[in-house]
């Protein structure tokens, strides 16, 4: 048994949880795992995320607080141990929204509708002021590890700045954003009402930002192929339903797709190379189509260029090269 895990069997024999049977969930991007705890018909989700590497449990019960008390549908608290990073959570199902869709397909416009309708309604609510802002500048610097990881170049000042001047005209830190708010985020719960049928994962990163960060976030998946007609739909529904100005919002959600498919590229690459998780390689090609997408748009004209002839196109041999450059001895 792993030191870890010692300490997860303490954790839970302190809870009402004790001796109960635990089975490995799906993981993500980050150093945290789910293991699904169950005891006779009842189970709940027991997050570990060791601090030694880097995580800390805390945001995550910070911003789910904010989100329940929204009336949203964050996994409830049951036990904690913030020391060692252990958190007992409310096990919502396993009703992802890229995982129901496929078996459902005519449900989907209806999730989408109900994913942004839970945007609109988060965005109309008090900003938690204790939130660091997810300014400019630091878009700008995430959006270069396209340039060091992927292209594995020097950082190009020229590009930088015209991502930067790009950013800057569109700056508002007006509404929480969760920053990860996708449909391997999103679970599917019809027994609620309303905006609650949509369960939140996730959410631990959470700063202020832009009320398109989100909902490029949903629309532009890395994961998955999001129908063009409901992109445009969703998009048009959120202006309608905040009464948004059509022109600048528009532009604003294509400036910050460009930035986020930027650092999604960077991430990837970097996941692979410094990680040893080669699979990321292969979404960087829709990754990369909704960056082209983005790019056509005529806010982003001095800035395409830049990303055209510095990054180079994910042909499939370029793609190859970074897989043969994946670390060899991935960190799990």
């Amino acid at each position: 048994m792993t030191d870890r895990m010692a300490l997860a069997r303490d954790f839970l024999r302190g809870t009402d949880w004790a001796g109960a049977d635990t089975a490995p969930l799906a993981g993500d991007a980050s150093n945290r795992r789910y293991l699904r705890v169950s005891r006779g018909m009842e189970t709940a989700v027991l997050m570990d995320a060791p601090p030694e590497r880097g995580e800390d449990v805390r945001p995550f019960i910070a911003v789910g607080q904010r989100l329940l008390a929204a009336g949203l549908s964050p996994p409830r608290i049951l036990a904690q141990d913030t020391d060692h990073g252990f958190l007992l959570l409310e096990d919502l199902g396993d009703d992802l929204f890229a995982r129901i869709i496929p078996q459902k397909p005519k449900i989907e416009p209806d999730l989408y509708r109900a994913a942004t309708d839970v945007l609109v309604h988060l965005h109309r609510q008090p900003l938690p002021e204790e939130l660091a802002t997810y300014d400019a500048g630091m878009m700008a610097d995430k959006a270069a590890l396209a340039f060091e990881w992927y292209a594995g170049a020097a950082q190009c000042s020229a590009a930088h700045e015209a991502v930067l001047t790009a950013l800057s005209a569109h700056a508002d830190d007006s509404v929480l954003i969760q920053r990860d708010y996708h449909a391997e985020n999103l679970l599917w719960l019809p027994g609620r009402d309303g905006v609650a049928r949509v369960g939140l994962l996730d959410f631990q990163d959470a700063m202020r930002g832009h009320p398109a960060y989100d909902l490029v976030s949903l629309l532009q998946d890395a994961r998955r192929d999001v129908p063009p007609a409901i992109a445009a739909d969703m998009l048009a529904y959120y202006i309608a339903q905040t009464g948004q100005e059509q022109d600048r919002f528009t532009a604003a959600y294509h400036v910050l797709g460009a930035q986020r498919n930027l650092r999604i590229i960077g991430v990837f690459a970097r996941l692979c190379l410094r990680d040893g998780k080669a699979h990321y390689i292969d979404l960087i090609p829709r990754v990369w189509g909704h960056l082209m997408h983005d790019l056509d748009h005529p806010a982003l004209a001095d800035v395409a260029p830049f990303i055209i002839d510095g990054l180079p196109a994910p042909s499939d041999a370029f793609l190859r090269d970074l897989k043969n450059r994946c670390a060899t001895s991935p960190l799990l």
